[in-house]
């Protein structure tokens, strides 16, 4: 080997390993229905995150009262359940893009009502919890057929790819929205934030408008109770299905943080201006896995490597707990959320290719870290958070998982492209 082998072969592996963390972008570039919900999507959560500092900030300038502005939280929950339930009954029996653009229009009408609303001399306190809860339940009935969409727009093996795509519009949202809402509602006011969300759910609903006819495969039951108890069925029977569900819920039962980050801000780490970084730092790890994910499409065993990142998420929350410096808490954070990302990405790769595509609207339980549309804070902890402690020695929950579950093989699919 001659001497400048040595950098001309350094740099020959850097590219390598280049292209193996690059994004996949190729259902963007396969797939035209694909890129309209991509785009959609990504306007779409802009608009909700700008919202979501209008809505407490009108109310808490109206009222001065933290708990009005949690108790907005307790309106919109009962539609959230009983809507989503039905929404995904919904998403099985009727053509989903017709689900998209009608819900989409609810939105437009209900948000514009908001706006209306903040512009009058004095707002109606009221009415912005009468149209929090139709909002909550029209969001909760398109987002089952928005996210049962995907497996019909994109090949079989480009599923994870996707999915991380779709990850990387929702967290552009909200890293960028609630900053965009911040200078809005000191500068101009809550209607224009209002106004900016009205936009954006227009023009994503004049997206989605764009998308071909998606009507069931098969012949399906008009949604029922019923229904949904069979889909539920299903689930139970399903090895791998409840094995991502229980992973899911034992990493953020016993390592969920976010409710004591004020505390851990203030009365740990002396450093409340630190607050806002402790909420983003997992939403900044999120998209730093979504852009390196390129590695995602070669894995194969999705039960192992959903079991793996749930163990680091708890890991690095374990780890944060016992770190000293501010810094290094906002690492350890940073590096959960993207070990999240990571489970998320296969747990909706199994669910995918699991689910058959007439039951995929009611079993299609992803988490979205938005919960509602609408998510106006309670004090300064945040409204629908899972209720966990960040408690050094409880980061080996993925391991727990692991243990009772024994998920060693990767799933059956049952749904192939294009179905």
């Amino acid at each position: 080997m001659t001497p400048g082998d040595g950098p001309v072969t350094f740099l020959r592996r850097l590219a390598r390993l280049f292209s193996r963390l690059r994004m996949d972008l190729s259902p963007l570039h396969t797939s035209r229905d694909y890129r309209v919900l991509f785009l959609a999507g990504t306007v779409f959560y802009l608009g909700a995150m700008v919202s979501y500092v209008a809505v407490p900030f009108q109310l808490y300038q109206l009222t001065g009262s933290n708990f009005v502005v949690g108790a907005v939280g307790l309106v919109e929950l009962v539609p959230l359940v009983v809507f989503g339930l039905w929404g995904g009954a919904l998403a099985d029996h009727l053509d989903r893009r017709l689900m998209l653009v009608w819900t989409g229009v609810a939105q437009v009408v209900l948000t514009a009502v908001l706006a209306v609303n903040a512009f009058q001399p004095h707002p109606h306190i009221w009415l912005v919890f009468v149209v929090a809860a139709f909002l909550s339940a029209a969001g909760a009935l398109q987002r089952p057929s928005r996210e049962a969409l995907i497996p019909r727009t994109v090949a079989h093996d480009q599923l994870t790819a996707a999915i991380a795509l779709s990850s990387v519009g929702l967290q552009i949202g909200m890293l960028a929205g609630p900053a965009l809402g911040g200078l809005l509602v000191s500068s101009v006011g809550v209607g224009w934030c209002f106004l900016i969300d009205v936009t954006g759910i227009v023009v994503a609903t004049a997206l989605f408008s764009r998308l071909r006819s998606y009507p069931p495969l098969e012949q399906t039951a008009p949604p029922s109770l019923r229904g949904i108890g069979e889909g539920l069925q299903y689930a139970l029977t399903r090895r791998d299905l409840l094995g991502t569900y229980v992973i899911d819920i034992v990493a953020m039962v016993l390592a969920m943080p976010t409710v004591i980050f004020p505390a851990l801000a203030q009365d740990v780490l002396r450093r409340p201006d630190l607050l806002g970084l402790l909420y983003s730092a997992a939403t900044v790890g999120a998209l730093a896995a979504s852009l390196t994910s390129g590695w995602a499409s070669r894995v194969h065993h999705h039960g192992r490597a959903v079991v793996l990142a749930a163990i680091g998420w708890g890991g690095a929350v374990a780890l944060a707990g016992l770190a000293q410096h501010p810094w290094l808490v906002l690492l350890c954070f940073t590096a959960a959320g993207a070990a999240d990302q990571v489970s998320g990405m296969f747990r909706s790769t199994i669910w995918h290719q699991t689910i058959p595509d007439g039951l995929r609207g009611r079993l299609d339980r992803r988490r979205d870290p938005l919960g509602p549309r609408r998510r106006p804070v309670r004090g300064a902890a945040g409204r629908h958070e899972r209720r966990g402690a960040l408690r050094p020695g409880r980061g080996g929950d993925g391991g727990v998982a692991a243990r009772l579950l024994g998920l060693r093989r990767t799933h059956r699919p049952v749904c192939r492209a294009g179905t």
